[in-house]
């Protein structure tokens, strides 16, 4: 039961963290980061955030790897 309790710890922190991103993204410049697509074209709107992505990306994996410490 230790186990599961940690388990479900870190999986508390990292929807919080997801959570704060989500919220906080835009006044810390992710979603408008050079390097992702958006096209708009008469009542289409495409959005493929790359570079936010692999920002998001690299910012979980150090979290990771701090966690698995």
């Amino acid at each position: 039961m230790n186990s599961l309790g940690k388990i479900i710890i870190i999986l508390g922190v990292i929807i919080m963290i997801i959570g704060l991103i989500i919220t906080f993204g835009d006044k810390i410049g992710l979603g408008r980061l050079p390097g992702d697509i958006y096209i708009n074209r008469g009542n289409f709107k495409f959005y493929f955030p790359i570079t936010t992505s692999i920002i998001i990306s690299i910012m979980l994996s150090i979290i990771a790897l701090l966690l698995k410490k």
